[in-house]
């Protein structure tokens, strides 16, 4: 009898140890699906504002916010996000959309004007998510070891700042990068961060005195950080030694 006893109450304590270890590992699932509704929602936003229709993009929003509250009985998923939250998140991706697409017309807007102005094989232009850089050799616009810009450097860069007047609602981060060779010791410089700093301060002291309105212009200087190629050849830091000009909407214009 008292053998049944024991046994009947290990069972018992069996059955509720699995009963509390089963509700533990089912948190994971929770979680888990949680990230795959959220995984949902992403993938269709991004297929949804793949255009930019308003209407569209709201209606879509909100028919998987509700879908997603009638598939999980309002515990999860959308339902925990309100409204007034949605709709703010909606229409900053749009305006985040309308801005890439705005960048990405004055990217060909550039191509064209590089073709007209010859400036094409001397300038180079990226366009990566609503950011433009226009990359320009060093060795271009300063003589060897120099920071003053030479002749040739202030044409290129007179000629930049027609196309900068031209689309004033954009701020420009003028980045200048050196090779790894550090300056000779007892030198005018006392390494590669005064020397990239410094010309990309002087290039932005000529485009102030062409009239650019100094609000738009920051300067950086980066040294032998973020080679374009391994400084493994004289070719290579040739091309590594350069001034970026990052070009970006500014909010509000």
């Amino acid at each position: 009898m008292s053998a049944d006893f024991e046994t009947t109450q290990k069972a018992g304590g069996l059955d509720a140890e699995y009963e509390e270890n089963e509700e533990g590992s089912r948190d994971w699932m929770v979680i888990f699906t949680d990230m795959c509704l959220l995984l949902l929602v992403f993938f269709i936003l991004l297929f949804t504002m793949s255009t930019l229709d308003d209407v569209r993009f709201r209606e879509s929003f909100y028919s998987v916010r509700h879908a997603l509250g009638d598939a999980m009985g309002g515990t999860m998923g959308a339902d925990r996000i309100p409204a007034e939250d949605i709709g703010v998140f909606i229409d900053q991706a749009m305006m985040h959309r309308q801005v890439v697409e705005n960048q990405r017309r004055i990217f060909s807007d550039f191509r064209y004007f590089q073709n007209t102005q010859g400036l094409e094989g001397i300038v180079g232009a990226v366009f990566d998510e609503g950011t433009i850089t226009l990359r320009i050799p060093g060795d271009v616009l300063f003589g060897l070891g120099q920071v003053s810009l030479s002749p040739e450097g202030r044409t290129i860069v007179a000629d930049l700042k027609d196309f900068f007047v031209r689309y004033h609602d954009q701020t420009i981060n003028i980045r200048g990068f050196t090779d790894d060779i550090l300056p000779r010791p007892g030198g005018r410089f006392e390494d590669n961060w005064e020397i990239s700093a410094l010309r990309a301060v002087n290039v932005l002291r000529y485009l102030v005195e062409l009239g650019i309105e100094p609000v738009r212009l920051t300067s950086t200087g980066f040294a032998d950080m973020y080679p374009l190629y391994p400084n493994t050849s004289e070719e290579n830091r040739s091309r590594n030694r350069r001034v970026e000009f990052v070009l970006e909407k500014r909010i509000g214009n």
